[in-house]
């Protein structure tokens, strides 16, 4: 069969704009995944040495208030402006009635904080936690700011800006947080810091994207962005039942102390997660909506996102398991050994929710938010009655509560978004198994090294032979068993476009 010219023509046009699109997005997850890479190096550097500064009793307040401010903020707004990234056709009004729908909830979400402090500081018998949730309430008066010129950027994919502003915004927040620490403000440290890097981002958002408009409160018409956005707070505010539970429980039941080990457990834990995932969500969401009418596409895109991702992770996560006693010691010092038991079980469990979590952006780029608010409904059921079980076995049953729920969320996750998707349990257990098997071989490997190795050696030296043990067995263990997969990273590193087939994986 011949081809006509015209249809010729029609192809090549659609094989260099899906070429260019594909550009884009890989330049969008180097800026945006490098720039929080950079921006965790200063980030870190000062909560490292603010750690050695403070006491365990300072996180553990810290950790009550961000109970609080954590549940509030899940009415800021964010999904009903990530609305503006889904639809396919932007109107200006609609822009202005986002921002005055921003504007409106979180200033109400200021006054709440501000005049419920004291319910909290009750709750948790711990009255200074009042004073820091007021003024916690400052944070509350920049999202507005945040939100709106960040979902701009993102609907363009443009990263690069919003790169810029956060290593500056990284560097204010980093800057205050040693001036604090060493100045002796003590837990204040931990709530001017935030407040700084908060502030810098929304006046170098708005200024990088040149966006200040004139806020609507005619909410007329905006049925669409309420809608979908409702779905995303929904969902929202179930994932913050699921993730928060737990030092809600312990709050009452522990005192600042045990409750600052647990906490900073659970922040080394989520590291990963937390700090490298969203930043690839955020590039996910709007290049999922762009191509969500071809759904090959979509499936080839997030098996190769859940591929990629457990081929750097799953070492990550493994290591740290095996590597836990002398990291926390060289990095966080002594007093801080109380906290290794957690990271060893929350390592696994935190693994595991990176694949789970990588299934709310294709559902929701899909128009399907629904999808994500019913698994985390399920979550937030399945989470707080995990807690309550393992509190009674002390903080250690807490950590044992997020290993035994995790999985069996990801289950549930998987079996509600894999139809959607357009893939199997097994295409996903086939995009994990390349980075897991090798991850739990070389935590096995450098396990049996740390027994080896002298009773007193000095954690410093201790950690440098199992990492370097560990670097050495897990690229060596791919490419025996997983050479495709060093072929695919090298791609991604070198900008350099894999031929994407429905029987890629």
């Amino acid at each position: 069969m011949v081809t006509k010219p015209a249809e010729n023509k029609a192809g090549a046009a659609e094989t260099e704009n899906a070429a260019a699109f594909g550009s884009r997005v890989r330049s969008a997850v180097i800026w945006r995944s490098g720039s929080q890479i950079l921006a965790q190096i200063i980030t870190w550097g000062s909560t490292l040495a603010v750690i050695r500064l403070l006491d365990p009793a300072d996180y553990g307040l810290f950790a009550m208030t961000q109970v609080i401010l954590a549940f509030l903020a899940f009415l800021n707004g964010y999904g009903f402006a990530s609305a503006l990234v889904q639809s396919e056709q932007l109107d200006p009004f609609r822009v202005r009635q986002a921002f005055g729908l921003l504007l409106l909830l979180n200033g109400l979400l200021a006054a709440i904080q501000f005049f419920g402090a004291p319910l909290a500081a009750a709750y948790y018998g711990q009255p200074i936690v009042a004073d820091l949730l007021r003024v916690q309430a400052l944070i509350f008066l920049a999202t507005p700011f945040i939100a709106l010129p960040e979902v701009m950027m993102s609907r363009a994919l443009d990263f690069r800006k919003q790169a810029f502003v956060n290593l500056a915004a990284a560097l204010v927040g980093a800057g205050t947080a040693l001036g604090c620490a060493l100045s002796g403000y003590g837990v204040w440290t931990l709530v001017y810091a935030p407040i700084a890097l908060f502030w810098t981002r929304a006046i170098g958002l708005t200024v990088a994207a040149r966006l200040l408009v004139w806020p609507s409160f005619d909410f007329r018409g905006c049925g669409q962005i309420i809608a979908f956005g409702s779905a995303v707070l929904a969902s929202h505010f179930f994932w913050l039942v699921q993730t928060q539970a737990d030092i809600f429980i312990a709050g009452r039941r522990f005192d600042p102390h045990a409750l600052g080990l647990y906490a900073e457990a659970l922040f080394l834990a989520q590291i990963f997660v937390s700090k490298f995932v969203p930043p690839l969500n955020e590039v996910a969401f709007p290049a999922y909506a762009r191509i969500q009418g071809d759904k090959s596409a979509v499936r080839w895109n997030f098996l190769k996102a859940v591929r990629l991702l457990m081929l750097v992770l799953a070492p990550a996560y493994a290591g740290l398991a095996v590597t836990a006693a002398p990291l926390v010691e060289t990095v966080f010092g002594l007093k801080w050994l109380g906290m290794v038991p957690y990271v060893q079980i929350l390592a696994l469990a935190l693994l595991v929710m990176t694949v789970q979590i990588l299934f709310a952006p294709v559902t929701n780029a899909l128009g399907r938010p629904g999808i994500a608010m019913k698994a985390s409904l399920c979550g937030a059921i399945l989470f707080p009655v995990a807690f309550l079980v393992g509190a009674q076995f002390g903080l250690i049953g807490l950590a044992w509560a997020w290993l035994v729920a995790m999985p069996l969320l990801l289950i549930v996750t998987a079996r509600l978004s894999a139809p959607v998707i357009g893939v199997t349990l097994a295409d996903i257990g086939r995009a994990v198994l390349p980075g897991l098997a090798p991850a739990l071989v070389m935590a096995v490997a450098v396990g049996l090294i740390e027994r080896a190795l002298p009773a007193g050696m000095a954690a410093p030296l201790r950690l440098a032979i199992l990492v370097g043990a560990g670097g050495l067995i897990y690229p060596a263990l791919l490419w025996l068993l997983e050479k495709e997969a060093i072929a695919e990273i090298r791609r991604l590193i070198l900008r350099r476009p894999a031929v994407a087939t429905q029987d890629a994986i």
